[in-house]
């Protein structure tokens, strides 16, 4: 998702991009990294790559979210250095945060806490990664490896299988479904009081390329998100709204909703001089567009 926002940015028409697909590059292989950079020699990697899932995706796997990405992450990070590429910017997720931290949460407080259980797996990985790309930097003067760290997201490209999607794509295809089927109700895991900040794809692919332009002077780690959140119980209501879906709300306390809330400190990237333009219910709209031109 994320790196197809990007590609689909105006800036991206910018710069030459190579993007290669799975089929042409594994990045589960050291050694077929080493060698497709080698052989194209990149003056910038952006690192979007990874196994990503919704909350009941990352329960039933925990393994797999964290030897994929623990693999994939490190193999890119040390071909990149190998190959003496100077740059390199690194996507994190705001799940490497203390389930039980202060809102807002800040960059410094990577490690400070205990993780989400319910998605601790992914969030070491990437935990990982960011933290190799630290210790890169300050050892070698002449590499700069930073990282974005991007509340949670959603947009086009998205997934919307139930058992893989992330809140809102999962919100889309049951709100969706519900319009489809005259259903009268919607169920919601938990009692909709947990807090998320979303921010939509496209506005992150814009970052990508402002981050690309003025790496120089873009702190070495920063947060990315819109500076407020909303109950889960309220994006299913704006999601009905753009949607249609005019029935009501079950709420099933026996399923697992992960942290109480979870909100990123906007405080740096403001500081730098960007936040994301895309309201909520705009981005929303956005995404159902794409959603129904793939079930049409």
């Amino acid at each position: 998702m994320v790196g197809r926002s990007a590609l689909a940015h105006t800036n991206a028409s910018k710069y030459e991009v190579l993007s290669p697909s799975r089929q042409e590059l594994d990045l589960m292989d050291f050694g077929a990294v080493v060698d497709f950079l080698r052989l194209n020699k990149p003056d910038f990697i952006v690192h979007a790559a990874g196994k990503v899932g919704g909350i009941k995706a990352n329960i039933e796997d925990p393994y797999g979210f964290l030897i994929e990405n623990v693999t994939l992450g490190s193999n890119i990070i040390r071909a990149a250095k190998e190959c003496g590429i100077k740059k390199l910017l690194n996507l994190g997720s705001s799940c490497i945060y203390p389930r039980d931290g202060t809102a807002p949460l800040e960059e410094n407080s990577i490690l400070a806490g205990s993780l989400e259980s319910t998605n601790e797996g992914y969030a070491l990985s990437k935990i990982i990664a960011i933290r190799a790309c630290e210790y890169i930097t300050q050892q070698f003067d002449q590499f700069s490896y930073k990282t974005i760290i991007p509340c949670n997201l959603y947009g086009p490209f998205d997934k919307f299988d139930g058992n893989s999607a992330h809140l809102i794509p999962a919100i889309i295809t049951k709100l969706h479904t519900a319009v489809r089927d005259g259903h009268k109700t919607v169920e919601i895991w938990g009692d909709g009081s947990a807090r998320r900040e979303f921010m939509f794809s496209g506005d992150l692919g814009g970052l990508i390329w402002e981050a690309c332009s003025q790496f120089d002077n873009m702190p070495h780690i920063m947060n990315a998100g819109i500076g407020r959140d909303y109950s889960v119980k309220e994006y299913y209501e704006i999601a009905a709204s753009v949607i249609g879906f005019e029935g009501g709300f079950e709420f099933d306390t026996s399923q697992p909703v992960g942290a109480a809330q979870k909100l990123t400190s906007s405080k740096n990237a403001l500081a730098w001089g960007w936040s994301p333009n895309t309201d909520l219910r705009t981005g929303i709209a956005k995404t159902y567009e794409f959603y129904k031109g793939l079930n049409c």
